[in-house]
């Protein structure tokens, strides 16, 4: 990465495309704590996390899904959203070892709210299905679910509708719409940049490590060096 810098306000849906090797998963990578930061500096909500680890991170309430699903395949759907909560566990483990009463309290609560994201998320039907036997487009979504677990008030989606067909991606786009407008900001890594276009408030544009734009959906679609930067590129990542 090369002096890239923009903001993200709170309540809004900021895009990040760029050609493949454009370093939109690294920028994903430095913000979540996955990668260390050799120059310059992250902050959020006023404070600055350059150098904290990944689950220092998401303590703070920086969610993050993955362009693959890292899924537990052998457990089932509720379970594994329920695993996604020992980020957010107050009570030692050698208290929930023995089943206090304040641990077992905590687990009933984790298991309410695994429920209402389910609810939320349009698979509360499917809790007990196995992750390996969900259709592509669910364990996306159950990736997303993972991600929420923590209760993040910023959710990094990494390439969220990759390898959906239309039918799945239009579900996943209002899942993302739905999540906004329950108050979570979100930044998107997505190569359906028609998707993007539709979906983000702001976009920005890296390639080769740098930033080549920054602006509103139209702005973005009608500047020459964006447009130059896609050319050649997958049908996919084409402006529509």
């Amino acid at each position: 990465m090369s002096d890239v810098s923009f903001d993200v306000s709170e309540g809004e849906i900021v895009g990040l495309i760029g050609p493949n090797g454009a370093g939109k998963s690294t920028m994903f990578n430095l913000i979540s704590g996955f990668f260390p930061v050799n120059s310059g500096k992250i902050t959020y909500a006023g404070k600055e996390i350059t150098g904290l680890k990944a689950h220092a991170v998401a303590r703070l309430g920086i969610g993050r899904a993955f362009q693959a699903p890292t899924l537990f395949m052998n457990l089932s759907v509720f379970e594994n959203v329920f695993n996604g909560f020992h980020l957010r566990y107050q009570k030692s483990f050698w208290k929930s070892f023995f089943h206090t009463k304040g641990a077992l309290e905590e687990e009933k609560r984790a298991r309410s709210s695994v429920m209402e994201i389910l609810e939320f998320m349009g698979l509360a039907q499917l809790k007990s299905v196995q992750a390996r036997n969900l259709p592509h487009g669910h364990q996306k979504v159950l990736g997303v679910c993972a991600a929420m677990a923590i209760k993040p008030s910023l959710l990094l989606l990494d390439e969220p509708l990759s390898g959906m067909h239309p039918e799945e991606a239009a579900t996943m786009g209002e899942i993302i719409n739905n999540i906004r407008a329950s108050g979570v900001t979100i930044i998107l890594v997505e190569h359906n940049v028609g998707a993007v276009m539709r979906l983000c408030n702001r976009i920005v544009v890296l390639t080769q490590g740098r930033k080549i734009a920054e602006g509103m959906p139209r702005e973005i679609a009608e500047n020459e060096e964006v447009i130059e930067a896609y050319l050649g590129a997958d049908d996919e990542e084409e402006f529509d």
